[in-house]
């Protein structure tokens, strides 16, 4: 049985012992994506084939699958065939071999390689060789065989590729309703798709043919919209009036609607307007929506007295649609935000009243009750904050609703006997929370001592063999297949039945330095054991000290707490290195490719490629020096993690408006949401990391006062 070492599955750490056939460079070059990985893997294998070393077939699996990645199809058909591989990467070299052939035009040898990798696939591998073998047949010609195949793909993994080719497929074997059904999906679910508009014409082409119903065309239209592509929106609308569909007053003012989102999408605001006037004009569904829109607009340029007076207006006139619902939320909230307390307290009054089923209703009372307390009205807001917890025991804004609640008696000037018990309740009951965090702090400032939320420190389980079930992942990640890897080991995860098995499992992860998918079986399987029986080991996945060398370092390189590190880590990317957003942000400390030519030139280094932001390494260093300076700027995390979230400016704006008050109520009235809910995260993990794995024998205290800003540390 070998022994591991503990290098990341996906992160892998090299000089570590482990008997590589590639050089050190290859695989890092490959871990992160760079474009001389191909080049590196090329020469491996050349001098490996001279050599007549063991690991030639693969070095070749290798370097054909980075030439694939870069479309050389003739280079991977002459690494990858005739390689030979030891058993449990064979499945592998097959589908890669088959991919070469496709893409190579040679479909029937294609679809033999697929077959041989179907046979002995591992569960995340034969889902898509199947898929593969399907589309193969049917590209060679063999249409009632790809049938069964595309059959199972297609209903495990509904994509439009694979709908369309089993449209095919149906079609071959006489299931003339199924082939409708399929190409209809591909046309309504995927209309940003390029078989869409294919899916569309052989719906034509059928006898009779099918024609799409208004409803239909709609459907599509917002689809188009949701993929960013306002002109083909438009153009959807416009087929749909071409075909004459649209006839009635309702069915104008739908088309309205839809026609004032995409026209606002491509900045033709007065048109958009008029748009909008129409479908104020239908039914009150869309009325009712029409106006939502026109009200979320001026939310969105930040004009919010304008905005509430038309969220006011939605609620007014239309108290039955959905969007009532949101647009009375608003009122209050716009109110509470612009400092009428007053005025905030009675809208979300009468929202409790109007809106007794809305999923918002704790919410709304958390925040009526906070503005009773910016009115120093404390008894009242008492009333609400109980009120809450007694009628959403479930709610998350419950370990919120006990600290305030506890919080307002101090205000009153009440003593530590009427507090302190309200305070360690909150500490007792959610030890992980942000709410924990302030309770200590308020019970320290009373010279009361806070009660432990966890008796015991994380702990890791020990053991010295690879687990069978990561073995396969662990021979994939030797061979540079990291993606392979990655879906390996999430199969392996999804399979897990119990906590007994999720706890085995994730320590075998973390062991093998998969910090982020151990987090992930920990918070699906894993979350009473930590939180509520507050077992060590299973807190271990959900806090580890995740790459711990390079943070230790970097910390120490830019005076940063490490603790600091690996609450943005937690709270930006769960511990996972191939995480992108959707605003570009790359890897473990979720940097954009901005912001690093930002820190590189401060750091007079080379700018990096994007790819490389995916390096744990690099991340972590960007990271660290960020924070460094954001801390320098700020003296305090919660503005630089405001910061970090937001960006300085929102910080600094934040600070000027509302600094003068205390920090629990100043992080409350952050305007974002999103930010609100960051800044409470990071905190509490902070504290939470330097409470298990901190050396100071005094805990490190949280200021509860806001600092100004420093005109030094980074403005961007």
């Amino acid at each position: 049985m070998r022994r591991w070492t503990g290098t990341g599955l996906l992160t892998v750490v090299l000089g570590s012992g482990v008997a590589w056939a590639q050089s050190p460079s290859t695989l890092e070059a490959v871990r992160l994506h760079r474009s001389e990985a191909r080049e590196l893997a090329r020469k491996d294998w050349e001098a490996c084939t001279a050599s007549k070393c063991p690991d030639a077939g693969r070095i070749a699996l290798l370097a054909g699958t980075l030439a694939l990645g870069e479309g050389d199809v003739a280079e991977a058909r002459t690494l990858l065939t005739g390689a030979s591989v030891a058993e449990p990467l064979r499945p592998f070299l097959a589908y890669y071999q088959g991919q070469a052939h496709f893409y190579a035009g040679d479909a029937a040898a294609a679809a033999e390689a697929f077959g041989r990798a179907v046979e002995k696939a591992s569960p995340a591998l034969e889902s898509r060789a199947r898929a593969r073998l399907g589309e193969a047949l049917l590209a060679a010609g063999k249409v009632k065989e790809s049938a069964p195949a595309l059959e199972t793909a297609a209903t495990e993994e509904p994509s439009a590729e694979l709908l369309f080719q089993r449209a095919q497929a149906r079609r071959a074997t006489g299931n003339g309703a199924g082939e409708r059904a399929d190409l209809k999906a591909v046309a309504l679910r995927y209309p940003a798709h390029p078989y869409a508009d294919e899916a569309l014409a052989k719906l034509g082409e059928l006898k009779p043919p099918l024609r799409l119903t208004l409803a239909e065309h709609l459907q599509r239209a917002r689809g188009l919209l949701d993929a960013g592509d306002a002109k083909r929106t438009l153009e959807e609308l416009e087929k749909a009036e071409a075909g004459k569909l649209v006839r009635a007053r309702q069915d104008k003012a739908q088309v309205a609607l839809v026609r004032a989102q995409a026209l606002s999408a491509t900045g033709k605001k007065d048109e958009a307007a008029e748009a909008l006037a129409v479908a104020r004009q239908g039914p009150p569904a869309v009325a009712a929506e029409a106006a939502y829109v026109l009200a979320r607009r001026a939310l969105k340029a930040d004009d919010n007295e304008k905005a509430r007076e038309l969220m006011a207006a939605v609620e007014k006139g239309w108290p039955q649609e959905p969007v009532a619902d949101d647009a009375g939320f608003y009122v209050g909230w716009l109110d509470l935000q612009a400092g009428r307390f007053e005025e905030a307290v009675k809208a979300f009054a009468a929202f409790d009243q109007r809106h007794t089923r809305s999923k918002r209703r704790d919410e709304a009372q958390w925040y009526r009750a906070l503005a009773h307390i910016r009115l120093k009205q404390y008894v009242a807001a008492r009333e609400v904050l109980d009120g809450l917890v007694e009628a959403f025991p479930r709610s998350s804004l419950v370990p919120q609703a006990r600290y305030w609640s506890a919080r307002s008696h101090e205000l009153e000037g009440a003593k530590v006997e009427v507090t302190g018990p309200g305070y360690e309740l909150v500490i007792t009951s959610a030890p992980s929370s942000y709410y924990a965090l302030l309770a200590t702090e308020r019970l320290r400032e009373l010279g009361r001592q806070p009660p432990t939320g966890f008796p015991e420190a994380p702990k890791q389980l020990e053991s010295g063999e690879v687990p069978a079930e990561l073995k396969l992942a662990l021979a994939l990640t030797e061979a540079g297949l990291f993606r392979d890897a990655a879906e390996e080991v999430q199969a392996r995860a999804s399979r897990i039945r119990n906590q007994e098995q999720a706890m085995a499992f994730a320590h075998a992860l973390l062991r093998l330095g998969e910090y982020g998918h151990a987090h992930a079986v920990a918070a699906r399987h894993l979350w009473g054991r930590a939180f509520g029986a507050r077992v060590p080991e299973a807190l271990a996945a959900f806090y580890p000290r995740a790459f711990a060398n390079a943070v230790e370092s970097e910390a120490t390189r830019y005076q940063v707490s490490p603790f600091l590190v690996w609450a943005i880590m937690r709270r930006e990317s769960a511990f996972r290195p191939e995480v992108a957003s959707a605003a570009d942000a790359r890897g473990l400390m979720q940097v954009i490719p901005p912001t690093a030519r930002a820190i590189a030139k401060k750091l007079s280094e080379p700018e990096p490629a994007p790819a490389e932001l995916f390096s744990p390494s690099l991340s972590i260093r960007y990271g660290s020096w960020y924070l460094s300076q954001l801390m320098k700027r700020f003296s305090h995390p919660a503005l630089a993690a405001a910061a970090y979230n937001a960006g300085p400016d929102a910080a600094v704006k934040w600070v000027k408006d509302r600094g003068e008050l205390p920090l629990d109520l100043f992080v409350e009235e952050i305007p974002f949401r999103e930010t609100r809910g960051y800044v409470k995260q990071v905190l509490a993990d902070l504290y939470l990391y330097q409470s298990f794995y901190g050396k100071d024998a005094v805990p490190q205290r949280l200021s509860l006062k806001v600092p100004p800003p420093a005109t030094e540390g980074v403005s961007f």
